[in-house]
């Protein structure tokens, strides 16, 4: 047994927060299991968290399914190569800035900000400039 330590961005998980206010579907897919993850997705009132399937097409149909979601109502952030199947069939694909040089070939938009500083929250801050909301307005 090894200790994990994770870090978290305060803003990332807010944003993700006021995201699902407004009905929004959050999914955390990831190719390894993490408990770290678990336990603050959790925390966060993420629902769907898949971890520890290396196909993430695969990992993430059935829920799709679920939901009456196609792949072309997926936004899908990634980091690495892993990531490229799922990547190639969202309807956008999102790769943070420290990601493989090989996702950024492949998706549609490259984040500013490095993953777990601040990339979730900068792709939100798109959402809520899409939907034409205010994100200060979801808060309780």
């Amino acid at each position: 047994d090894g200790f994990e330590l994770k870090q978290f961005n305060i803003s990332d998980g807010l944003f993700m927060v006021l995201a699902m206010r407004t009905g929004l579907e959050l999914a955390i897919v990831s190719g390894r299991y993490s408990a770290a993850t678990d336990t603050r997705m959790k925390d966060l009132g993420i629902r769907h968290v898949l971890q520890g399937m290396k196909d993430k097409v695969k990992q993430i149909t059935p829920l799709l399914e679920e939901l009456r979601i196609n792949f072309d109502g997926v936004a899908f952030v990634g980091n690495e190569i892993l990531d490229i199947s799922l990547a190639r069939k969202a309807g956008l694909s999102v790769a943070v800035a420290n990601s493989s040089p090989e996702l950024i070939e492949t998706v549609d938009y490259v984040t500013s900000a490095r993953g777990g500083n601040g990339a979730v929250r900068e792709i939100l801050e798109c959402y809520f400039q899409a939907i034409d909301k205010d994100p200060k307005s979801f808060l309780v």
